[in-house]
């Protein structure tokens, strides 16, 4: 019996065996690639955490070398998790609320501010413990949002736990030549220097400036040029997570006296 490929019936029937066909071998290449895909996550996180106080173009320190390098600076045996109220909790937060096992290697932050889903009090803060010329680094990872997308980035504090001695800033789609800026070395140098908190212990806000005035004041930075609202963004999300580590830190201090 001939098939009458003009007909309805074979046009659908067409369809559906390629939808088929097709979206079995996307599963397929989704399922084989997904090793590689993890690992190229890893890579991308530790680069991240190490360019907080590591000039990873000078150091020669790229994706084929990032795994020795980043366990020849950083212990992830030294990490811990924090809560909203900088205190240490003992495995993760799950999106209900739960306490999970799991490491600061593996929050994800960008996805926990995604998720509107996870109440703020189940949010999970890692801090990574680095050493560099014999010297105790503490990277914080930091989250928020531009004016096209998501932000992030590292801040390294030096060992006195307050001031910061680099950072590093990413952006999935600000403006070339504008808020894409804050990834530049420029801007980040305007962080070094900054304290996180006061001489009593607390937390004290950043302000991103635009009438350059960050240099002569405290607690104040040079924002970018056209790039107002980026700008703010990295303000907002440096405030909105240092203060949890601050409120870590001074808890640290105070039982070591």
């Amino acid at each position: 019996m001939a098939v009458n490929k003009e007909s309805n019936g074979y046009t659908f029937g067409f369809a559906i065996a390629m939808v088929v066909v097709v979206g079995t071998i996307l599963s397929l290449l989704a399922i084989g690639l997904k090793p590689m895909r993890e690992a190229n996550n890893i890579q991308k996180k530790q680069l991240e955490i190490l360019s907080a106080f590591i000039d990873l173009d000078n150091a020669g320190i790229s994706r084929k070398n990032v795994k020795d390098k980043f366990q020849e600076f950083v212990n992830l045996e030294e990490a811990v998790v924090l809560n909203y109220k900088g205190e240490v909790i003992d495995g993760v937060y799950d999106v209900k609320g739960n306490i999970v096992p799991g490491s600061a290697f593996d929050v994800d932050i960008q996805q926990e501010y995604k998720d509107k889903k996870r109440a703020g009090e189940h949010k999970n803060y890692p801090l990574f413990i680095a050493t560099q010329n014999g010297k105790k680094l503490y990277v914080i990872p930091v989250v928020g949002k531009g004016l096209w997308g998501p932000i992030w980035g590292n801040i390294c504090l030096s060992e006195d736990m307050n001031t910061i001695e680099g950072a590093s800033f990413g952006h999935k789609g600000e403006t070339p030549g504008l808020g894409a800026e804050i990834t530049q070395k420029f801007f980040v140098n305007r962080w070094i220097g900054e304290k996180v908190s006061n001489e009593s212990g607390e937390f004290t806000k950043f302000e991103i400036v635009k009438d350059g005035s960050g240099n002569a004041a405290e607690k104040k930075v040079d924002g970018i040029t056209g790039g107002t609202i980026t700008s703010k963004g990295v303000e907002e999300m440096a405030n909105r997570c240092l203060v949890v580590y601050a409120a870590y830190f001074q808890n640290l201090k105070n039982s070591a006296k």
